[in-house]
Order: structure tokens, then C-alpha cells, then sequence
């Protein structure tokens, strides 16, 4: 199951979230919140992590 851990103004902030957890071995999905298909730039997007990574991401961020 994947869960929301936050949220992107758009997308090019979208995918520099995405870019980052991925590069500390997280995998990554990016859900635009307005139901249309990805590659809006203008519309907010969750990132979405695997449950089991969650405790993963608040130790990244902490150290942010």
C-alpha cells in the first residue's frame, strides 16, 4: 500500500521530491491531486511512498 507523505505545489517540485527519495532507495509515485493525467505542470501532486518506507522518510527529512 502506498501512502501520502507530501505534497507538491506542481510538478517540477513534484519530481524534484521524487528524484531525491528515490535516490536515497525509496520508491517513489507522484499523483496529481486533480485526477488528470501526470505531466500537468500546474496542478498540486501527492508523493506517495510504500508503507513500509514511511519510517524511512521522516529520518531523511529530519536530517534535511
Amino acid at each position: 500500500m502506498w501512502v501520502e507523505i507530501k505534497k507538491a505545489p506542481n510538478l517540477m517540485m513534484a519530481e524534484m521530491w521524487k528524484e531525491f527519495f528515490e535516490g536515497e532507495g525509496i520508491p517513489t509515485r507522484l499523483m496529481p491531486e486533480s485526477g488528470l493525467p501526470i505531466g500537468q505542470e500546474a496542478t498540486t501532486y501527492r508523493i506517495l511512498v510504500p508503507q513500509d518506507k514511511e519510517h524511512v522518510i521522516s529520518e531523511v527529512l529530519r536530517k534535511l
